[in-house]
């Protein structure tokens, strides 16, 4: 019996695109399961709608990112990850958290492994490296040099997000997959990715963009006074918002 999983990642805090991609997962009656992994909060600002939707299910598994890891962080009187307005921005979200969501937040994994039809999976937010840190986004990442990072894991594939872009290299040893930032696009278009894994292994692989409003979403940058608003509002949303003040 064939196996079909969706993967989302780096949702942050966009509720409207989050809905729009579960609504899509959920008319595809084969998807069995989802798996999300991490950076469900910060940048956007609906991070009680995000959870609320996301932890209300009980089909999907969650990985922690860097920004739960920071947020997190404030709630515990340390320093948070992040510097400059980055981290004005997560003590604005700390702020605004609804704690009733805190341990489940605590209780998400920095890595997640899962057996489906013989293939095992290593689902992550982002390469680690030692002492359980996220390694620098990789711009020109490879089939080498994934293999290389990854050359003493039993995956045969391996999942992650952080870095915004699609991944797909496959190599005589591993398959690499980043779906896309579902939340954070210079276009109204919510990307996420589905597998499906056959009897003997065999994987088929979809990318999925999937239109949304996003008008009221990214005007509420500004009326609710976001922390960093015209830094995020530009390099991660492409100021999509400009064309309706004018």
């Amino acid at each position: 019996m064939t196996s079909k999983i969706a993967i989302i990642t780096d949702i942050h805090g966009n509720a409207a695109a989050l809905q729009t991609v579960l609504d899509d997962i959920d008319q595809d009656k084969q998807v069995a399961h989802i798996y999300c992994l991490g950076d469900l909060i910060g940048i956007g600002h609906q991070t009680n709608e995000v959870l609320d939707l996301l932890l209300s299910r009980t089909d999907i598994s969650f990985i922690r990112g860097n920004h739960e890891e920071s947020v997190l962080r404030i709630l515990e009187g340390k320093e948070p990850l992040s510097t400059g307005e980055e981290r004005k921005h997560h003590y604005w979200i700390a702020e605004r958290l609804d704690k009733a969501f805190v341990p489940a937040l605590l209780h998400m994994p920095m890595t997640r492994e899962q057996t489906i039809n013989g293939k095992h999976f290593l689902f992550l937010h982002y390469h680690i490296q030692e002492k359980k840190q996220f390694s620098p986004i990789d711009c020109h990442p490879s089939a080498e040099k994934l293999d290389t990072l990854y050359q003493h894991s039993k995956a045969d594939v391996i999942c992650f997000g952080h870095h915004h872009v699609i991944h797909h290299f496959q190599s005589n040893k591993k398959l690499y997959l980043n779906p896309g930032a579902l939340g954070c696009n210079h276009h109204p278009f919510a990307p996420y990715a589905t597998i499906q894994i056959g009897n003997e292994g065999q994987m088929d692989i979809s990318f999925k963009e999937v239109a949304y409003d996003n008008k009221d979403f990214l005007l509420a940058f500004q009326t609710l006074r976001v922390p960093a608003s015209a830094y995020i509002l530009k390099n991660f949303y492409g100021e999509q918002h400009v064309k309706w003040h004018k």
